[in-house]
């Protein structure tokens, strides 16, 4: 029979259940008749905590699975995120911080942001004179008003969440109110058919589970697409060093204690830390590259972070769990009948929060493609392994641009300036942006994950300075340029006058939550 009518998803945490979400809410899965949807899911595995950073695509991605945007914030220790705030990262000395804000810059086809840039007053920071965003997270103000209705937004925003409590949320939305079928059981081995494709899964208590497209969920092993099927990973650890992290949870000085509106990544010798703020807590972590500095050394710039940061929380580098990694991903994550999902699919260093954005683009893909015969999985599989592709090209070359820039001189930053270690579409872009500001004709795919404005806020937070003709366009007009620079004035004195602290809007949805629209 060549319809496709049941899909079995293989492990649990946010790529499972959020997969298993968007096919059930998209096909119909709680009417009985639409796309049958099981999660199997090893009851001894556990779920890593250590807060987790988000793009604003998942606002409509919850709202499209159906999930309360309060429910959400309550139940996932969950806060607002408006970007990200680079520490140390251009040379270390004392002032040295930029932002990448979740702001849009205003239309290329008006004012070309460089000019906006230029018209500021001498020494304002890129991301400060062309985002009222930067200002709001300097004063950890919340994107949003307690009125705003769910997932509606004043500033564009996404989440800061704890992931086990994400996961066990979507699970228990899944399986009540979508009609996902959910069995707790270890899968023990995998049936092929004779053309090659996965006809059932074993598992412990429940036998073979057969169904017509398998999801691969199952974290870095990589269970089908990866033990079963052989699909090979791409692995670009020679652009990208880091390869292992230490982990920790702080919790804050007091309960009403400020919580940071975005994420904080802090340079370190050998690697940055993550600073995420939770409801409760802080999800802090070192990334390193073990080529460049011992685990002992690590654990030392740790300790000295958290003395900085969080004084007298009885915590140091000792204390945190070590998570090794590599940054690969497979070119063809999907394979005769198996589609790999989260890190299945592939996994590269945290800077950025490119994971669960990775999972929702997927996720997404596939159920908004999904063949209703099995005969056309085939040309189904190129459209996404394309788009699979490109994307973890993309995302390689967008972390690998935080590092080129950089002044610092321990041995671990001057490889990454090394043009050898560079893509090849980041050489020839470098070439460009010397003479142009980025545009959106190098990046031409639509729903990139980081377009124009993203390279921009690096570029220009890093120092880069193009040259004088870069400005040299018809829509440089300075007077347009200071127009528009008065209007960013006017909404940023707006926004700090009309926008509750960040902790003061997380209070109020804990405790009245925030209308539907």
């Amino acid at each position: 029979m060549d319809e496709v009518n049941h899909v079995v998803i293989v492990g649990g945490g946010t790529a499972g259940w959020l997969t298993a979400c968007i096919l059930a809410a998209d096909h119909r899965t709680a009417s009985g008749g639409g796309l049958k949807v099981t999660l199997i899911e090893s009851p001894g595995i556990p779920i890593l905590g250590v807060g987790e950073g988000t793009w604003p695509s998942l606002r409509d991605t919850l709202r499209r699975i159906g999930l309360s945007e309060s429910e959400f914030i309550r139940r996932c220790q969950a806060s607002f995120k408006q970007g990200s705030r680079f520490d140390g990262w251009l040379d270390g000395r004392p002032g040295d911080t930029y932002y990448h804000p979740f702001d849009a810059l205003p239309p290329a086809d008006d004012v070309n942001a460089l000019a906006l840039w230029h018209s500021a007053p001498a020494g304002t920071p890129f991301a400060a004179a062309v985002s009222a965003q930067v200002h709001l997270c300097t004063a950890g103000r919340a994107p949003k008003q307690p009125q705003t209705p769910e997932y509606a937004a004043v500033a564009n925003y996404a989440y800061h969440l704890d992931a086990p409590a994400f996961a066990a949320l979507l699970c228990e939305h899944g399986t009540r109110h979508l009609g996902i079928r959910h069995i707790r059981d270890d899968v023990t081995g995998v049936r092929r058919a004779q053309g090659g494709s996965v006809e059932a899964v074993e598992t412990s208590a429940n036998g073979a589970i057969a169904a017509d497209l398998f999801v691969d969920c199952s974290g870095a092993r990589g269970l089908l697409i990866g033990d079963a099927l052989g699909v090979p990973l791409k692995d670009v650890s020679a652009c990208l060093f880091n390869d292992r992290a230490l982990a920790i949870q702080v919790p804050y000085a007091a309960p009403d204690a400020p919580i940071a509106s975005q994420t904080n990544a802090a340079a370190q010798p050998a690697g940055w830390i993550w600073d995420i703020g939770l409801q409760s807590r802080r999800g802090i972590g070192h990334v390193y590259a073990s080529a460049f500095r011992s685990e002992e050394d690590a654990r030392a710039d740790l300790t000295a972070y958290l003395a900085g940061t969080a004084p007298g929380c009885g915590f140091t580098g000792a204390d945190a769990r070590l998570i090794s990694f590599r940054s690969a991903y497979r070119d063809t994550p999907w394979t005769e009948n198996v589609v790999a999902i989260g890190m299945s699919q592939g996994f590269v260093e945290p800077l950025e929060a490119s994971a669960i954005v990775m999972i929702e683009l997927a996720a997404a893909q596939l159920s908004d493609t999904l063949p209703p015969v099995k005969s056309l999985f085939a040309s189904a599989a190129r459209q996404f392994n394309a788009r699979a592709a490109y994307r973890w090209e993309r995302i390689t070359e967008f972390l690998k641009l935080h590092y080129i820039l950089s002044q610092r001189t321990e041995p671990y930053w001057q490889a990454h300036r090394d043009p050898g270690s560079w893509p090849a579409r980041l050489i020839e872009g470098m070439a460009r942006w010397q003479h142009m500001p980025p545009s959106r004709e190098d990046f031409p795919q639509s729903q990139e994950i980081f377009p124009a404005a993203s390279y921009a806020f690096i570029l220009y937070g890093m120092g880069h300075r193009p040259q004088a003709g870069a400005l040299r366009r018809r829509r440089d007009d300075p007077a347009l340029a200071k127009r528009y620079l008065a209007d960013i004035d006017a909404r940023t004195r707006k926004f700090l006058a009309g926008l509750p602290a960040h902790r003061e809007l997380i209070q109020h949805i804990c405790e009245r939550g925030l209308a539907r629209a």
